[in-house]
């Protein structure tokens, strides 16, 4: 009986030395890797949200409108060409322009707090969408995107 009491403290022993191990490689290789991208946030958007279409589609005016708009509220983070800046990533990216309406709208309108992107659910929808309009229409960069 004693026998088994050492084989199992063992075993619990070795079991959690295991999962110790496995839990520090985790945190080592997300640490090392830039995997972790400014742009994982895209992809966290439900599925519902990122299947709304955008209302101002064909609306050219709305890239005009949009333009102003980002001048006015997100130029300051993400580069006056939305190449990305020193706070905001390049919204010229693949990811953000492969990215759906819906997605963009969603991001706007619930930020991305602890990365630093604001809140802007206090612009009226309309405008969202004309920012949204205006990301869309920009087209990826021929500089390589800054993080």
């Amino acid at each position: 009986m004693i026998r088994y009491a050492i084989v199992g403290r063992t075993a619990l022993l070795l079991g959690a030395a295991v999962l110790a191990a496995m839990a520090a490689a985790q945190t080592d290789s997300a640490a090392q890797s830039p995997a972790k991208s400014v742009y994982a946030e895209l992809a966290k958007v439900p599925a519902k949200a990122a299947a709304r279409r955008n209302p101002l589609e064909s609306d050219n005016e709305a890239v005009a409108a949009g333009a102003k708009l980002f001048e006015q509220h997100c130029a300051e983070c993400h580069g006056a060409n939305a190449d990305g800046g020193k706070k905001g990533p390049s919204l010229r990216a693949p990811d953000v322009q492969q990215a759906t309406p819906g997605t963009l709208f969603w991001l706007l309108t619930n930020g991305v707090v602890r990365k630093g992107m604001p809140v802007w659910s206090r612009l009226p929808e309309p405008q969202r969408w004309q920012l949204v309009r205006y990301i869309k229409s920009l087209g990826p960069s021929q500089a390589p995107p800054k993080q």
